[in-house]
Protein backbone atom coordinates (compact mmCIF):
# COMPACT_ATOMS: atom_id res chain seq x y z
CA UNK A 1 0.00 0.00 0.00
CA UNK A 2 1.13 3.73 -1.13
CA UNK A 3 1.63 5.85 1.90
CA UNK A 4 -0.78 9.25 1.32
CA UNK A 5 2.25 12.09 1.20
CA UNK A 6 0.22 14.85 1.44
CA UNK A 7 -1.06 17.24 2.87
CA UNK A 8 1.75 19.33 1.79
CA UNK A 9 2.54 21.81 4.71
CA UNK A 10 5.10 25.26 4.03
CA UNK A 11 5.30 27.04 7.55
CA UNK A 12 6.87 30.70 6.99
CA UNK A 13 8.77 29.73 3.77
CA UNK A 14 11.28 32.39 2.76
CA UNK A 15 13.40 31.67 -0.27
CA UNK A 16 16.56 34.81 -0.04
CA UNK A 17 19.31 35.33 -3.09
CA UNK A 18 22.33 37.30 -2.42
CA UNK A 19 20.34 39.77 0.14
CA UNK A 20 17.26 39.67 -2.08
CA UNK A 21 13.96 38.04 -0.81
CA UNK A 22 12.34 36.37 -3.79
CA UNK A 23 9.58 34.76 -1.86
CA UNK A 24 8.02 34.74 1.49
CA UNK A 25 7.42 34.49 4.19
CA UNK A 26 4.82 31.87 3.20
CA UNK A 27 2.71 29.73 4.70
CA UNK A 28 0.08 27.02 3.26
CA UNK A 29 -1.24 23.78 2.96
CA UNK A 30 -2.31 21.41 0.01
CA UNK A 31 -4.50 19.20 0.62
CA UNK A 32 -5.06 15.78 -1.09
CA UNK A 33 -6.83 17.09 -4.29
CA UNK A 34 -7.74 19.36 -6.79
CA UNK A 35 -6.05 21.65 -8.97
CA UNK A 36 -4.30 24.78 -7.39
CA UNK A 37 -3.44 27.52 -10.18
CA UNK A 38 -1.12 29.96 -9.18
CA UNK A 39 -1.01 33.24 -10.65
CA UNK A 40 0.21 36.37 -10.39
CA UNK A 41 2.58 39.06 -12.51
CA UNK A 42 6.08 37.91 -13.60
CA UNK A 43 8.62 37.99 -11.02
CA UNK A 44 6.05 37.57 -8.09
CA UNK A 45 7.25 34.37 -7.18
CA UNK A 46 5.57 31.04 -8.95
CA UNK A 47 8.37 29.45 -10.30
CA UNK A 48 10.00 29.56 -7.00
CA UNK A 49 7.37 28.24 -5.02
CA UNK A 50 6.93 25.66 -7.35
CA UNK A 51 10.24 24.93 -7.22
CA UNK A 52 10.43 25.03 -3.03
CA UNK A 53 7.15 22.46 -2.41
CA UNK A 54 9.07 20.08 -5.01
CA UNK A 55 12.28 20.53 -3.01
CA UNK A 56 14.46 21.91 -5.98
CA UNK A 57 14.82 25.30 -4.29
CA UNK A 58 16.99 25.90 -1.21
CA UNK A 59 14.86 27.68 1.23
CA UNK A 60 16.05 30.19 3.42
CA UNK A 61 13.87 30.05 6.41
CA UNK A 62 11.06 28.12 7.48
CA UNK A 63 9.96 24.62 6.82
CA UNK A 64 8.35 22.13 3.89
CA UNK A 65 6.79 19.12 5.10
CA UNK A 66 4.89 16.50 4.20
CA UNK A 67 2.75 14.21 5.90
CA UNK A 68 5.74 11.13 5.60
CA UNK A 69 9.25 12.27 5.47
CA UNK A 70 10.87 14.26 3.07
CA UNK A 71 12.35 10.82 1.46
CA UNK A 72 9.95 8.93 1.20
CA UNK A 73 7.48 11.48 -0.28
CA UNK A 74 10.16 12.47 -3.18
CA UNK A 75 9.08 9.51 -5.67
CA UNK A 76 5.38 9.99 -5.06
CA UNK A 77 5.79 13.77 -6.88
CA UNK A 78 7.01 14.78 -10.29
CA UNK A 79 7.61 18.32 -11.99
CA UNK A 80 7.05 19.81 -15.49
CA UNK A 81 9.42 22.61 -16.55
CA UNK A 82 8.31 25.52 -19.01
CA UNK A 83 10.62 24.29 -21.64
CA UNK A 84 11.26 20.71 -21.18
CA UNK A 85 14.37 18.73 -21.06
CA UNK A 86 14.63 16.20 -24.38
CA UNK A 87 17.09 13.19 -24.01
CA UNK A 88 18.91 11.47 -26.36
CA UNK A 89 16.71 8.62 -26.90
CA UNK A 90 13.67 8.14 -29.16
CA UNK A 91 9.79 9.45 -27.79
CA UNK A 92 9.20 5.69 -25.92
CA UNK A 93 12.45 5.33 -24.24
CA UNK A 94 12.73 8.98 -23.10
CA UNK A 95 9.22 8.23 -21.33
CA UNK A 96 10.06 4.80 -20.26
CA UNK A 97 13.24 6.12 -18.46
CA UNK A 98 11.77 7.15 -15.24
CA UNK A 99 10.67 3.17 -14.99
CA UNK A 100 14.36 2.20 -15.76
CA UNK A 101 15.67 4.46 -13.06
CA UNK A 102 14.02 2.49 -10.51
CA UNK A 103 14.98 -1.15 -11.88
CA UNK A 104 12.58 -2.18 -14.00
CA UNK A 105 12.97 -4.26 -16.99
CA UNK A 106 13.38 -2.54 -20.57
CA UNK A 107 10.04 -4.53 -21.59
CA UNK A 108 8.07 -3.49 -18.82
CA UNK A 109 9.27 -0.14 -18.73
CA UNK A 110 8.78 -0.07 -22.48
CA UNK A 111 4.96 -1.71 -22.16
CA UNK A 112 4.02 0.87 -19.60
CA UNK A 113 5.60 4.00 -21.57
CA UNK A 114 3.50 2.84 -24.45
CA UNK A 115 0.11 3.11 -22.92
CA UNK A 116 1.26 6.33 -22.00
CA UNK A 117 2.39 7.28 -25.60
CA UNK A 118 -1.13 6.63 -26.38
CA UNK A 119 -2.62 8.52 -23.32
CA UNK A 120 -1.38 11.53 -24.80
CA UNK A 121 -1.91 11.84 -28.00
CA UNK A 122 1.96 10.15 -28.96
CA UNK A 123 1.69 6.66 -30.39
CA UNK A 124 2.35 7.49 -33.89
CA UNK A 125 5.96 9.36 -32.94
CA UNK A 126 7.11 6.47 -30.72
CA UNK A 127 10.07 5.91 -32.04
CA UNK A 128 10.78 9.32 -33.50
CA UNK A 129 13.93 11.03 -31.43
CA UNK A 130 12.47 13.16 -29.12
CA UNK A 131 14.52 16.53 -29.67
CA UNK A 132 12.54 16.53 -33.46
CA UNK A 133 9.05 16.84 -32.30
CA UNK A 134 7.23 20.08 -31.57
CA UNK A 135 6.46 22.30 -29.27
CA UNK A 136 3.59 20.65 -28.15
CA UNK A 137 4.34 16.97 -28.23
CA UNK A 138 7.30 17.85 -26.54
CA UNK A 139 5.11 19.06 -23.60
CA UNK A 140 3.23 15.88 -24.00
CA UNK A 141 6.20 13.72 -23.63
CA UNK A 142 7.69 15.43 -20.78
CA UNK A 143 3.66 15.16 -18.82
CA UNK A 144 4.24 11.36 -19.78
CA UNK A 145 7.42 10.83 -18.17
CA UNK A 146 6.16 12.67 -15.12
CA UNK A 147 3.05 10.54 -14.58
CA UNK A 148 4.66 6.91 -15.56
CA UNK A 149 5.26 6.60 -12.16
CA UNK A 150 1.65 7.95 -10.90
CA UNK A 151 2.72 10.62 -8.91
CA UNK A 152 0.74 11.95 -6.20
CA UNK A 153 1.05 15.02 -6.41
CA UNK A 154 2.26 17.33 -10.00
CA UNK A 155 3.67 20.31 -10.35
CA UNK A 156 3.25 22.35 -13.47
CA UNK A 157 5.29 25.43 -14.39
CA UNK A 158 3.73 27.10 -17.52
CA UNK A 159 3.18 23.87 -19.05
CA UNK A 160 1.16 26.04 -21.99
CA UNK A 161 3.51 28.76 -22.58
CA UNK A 162 4.06 29.28 -26.15
CA UNK A 163 1.64 26.73 -27.22
CA UNK A 164 -0.67 26.87 -30.20
CA UNK A 165 -4.86 26.77 -29.65
CA UNK A 166 -4.66 23.08 -30.58
CA UNK A 167 -1.95 22.24 -28.51
CA UNK A 168 -2.98 23.73 -25.64
CA UNK A 169 -7.15 22.14 -25.59
CA UNK A 170 -4.90 18.85 -25.70
CA UNK A 171 -2.82 19.60 -22.90
CA UNK A 172 -5.64 20.47 -20.56
CA UNK A 173 -7.65 17.26 -21.75
CA UNK A 174 -5.00 15.84 -20.11
CA UNK A 175 -4.94 17.53 -16.37
CA UNK A 176 -8.57 17.56 -16.65
CA UNK A 177 -7.96 13.29 -16.73
CA UNK A 178 -5.35 12.68 -14.11
CA UNK A 179 -6.97 15.45 -12.08
CA UNK A 180 -9.97 13.60 -12.18
CA UNK A 181 -8.23 9.88 -11.49
CA UNK A 182 -6.72 11.42 -8.37
CA UNK A 183 -3.45 13.07 -8.89
CA UNK A 184 -2.73 16.43 -7.28
CA UNK A 185 -1.91 19.30 -9.29
CA UNK A 186 0.11 22.31 -8.46
CA UNK A 187 0.10 24.28 -11.73
CA UNK A 188 1.45 28.09 -12.67
CA UNK A 189 0.04 29.65 -15.66
CA UNK A 190 -0.41 33.88 -16.71
CA UNK A 191 -3.30 32.53 -18.95
CA UNK A 192 -7.02 33.96 -17.15
CA UNK A 193 -8.86 31.66 -19.18
CA UNK A 194 -6.99 28.75 -18.81
CA UNK A 195 -6.96 29.39 -15.08
CA UNK A 196 -10.98 29.69 -15.41
CA UNK A 197 -11.27 26.23 -17.26
CA UNK A 198 -8.73 24.24 -14.95
CA UNK A 199 -8.76 25.68 -11.86
CA UNK A 200 -10.68 23.89 -8.28
CA UNK A 201 -8.41 27.18 -6.33
CA UNK A 202 -6.10 30.10 -7.06
CA UNK A 203 -2.98 31.71 -5.40
CA UNK A 204 -2.30 34.87 -6.41
CA UNK A 205 1.41 36.09 -5.72
CA UNK A 206 2.54 39.23 -5.65
CA UNK A 207 5.81 40.57 -4.50
CA UNK A 208 6.67 37.33 -3.15
CA UNK A 209 4.08 37.27 -1.20
CA UNK A 210 0.70 35.30 -0.58
CA UNK A 211 -1.73 38.12 -1.87
CA UNK A 212 -5.19 36.22 -2.15
CA UNK A 213 -6.40 32.33 -2.11
CA UNK A 214 -10.31 32.16 -3.20
CA UNK A 215 -12.15 29.12 -4.89
CA UNK A 216 -11.98 29.49 -8.71
CA UNK A 217 -15.64 31.29 -8.80
CA UNK A 218 -15.28 33.45 -5.82
CA UNK A 219 -11.45 34.65 -7.28
CA UNK A 220 -12.84 35.54 -10.63
CA UNK A 221 -15.75 36.85 -10.05
CA UNK A 222 -15.33 38.39 -6.64
CA UNK A 223 -11.47 39.29 -5.84
CA UNK A 224 -10.60 40.97 -2.36
CA UNK A 225 -7.64 43.22 -3.64
CA UNK A 226 -7.32 45.78 -5.90
CA UNK A 227 -4.14 44.04 -7.40
CA UNK A 228 -6.06 40.72 -8.51
CA UNK A 229 -8.73 43.21 -9.99
CA UNK A 230 -6.20 45.16 -11.69
CA UNK A 231 -4.28 41.53 -12.97
CA UNK A 232 -7.91 40.34 -14.14
CA UNK A 233 -8.57 43.39 -15.99
CA UNK A 234 -5.75 42.71 -18.12
CA UNK A 235 -3.79 46.42 -16.22
CA UNK A 236 -0.10 46.17 -15.40
CA UNK A 237 0.83 45.14 -12.26
CA UNK A 238 3.85 45.83 -10.94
Amino acid sequence: MVTPILPLKLDAVEVTRRGKRLLGPISLTLQGDGLTILMGPNGSGKTTLLRSMHGLERISAGRVTWQCDAVAARPHQSFVFQTPTMMRRSVLDSIAYPLRLIGRGKAEARKAAAGWAERVGLSAVMERPAHVLSGGEKQKLALARALIRDPQILFLDEPCANLDGHAIREIEAILHDIRAAGTRIVMSTHDIGQARRLADDVLFLYRGQKHETAPRDNFFNAPETDEVRAFLKGDLVV
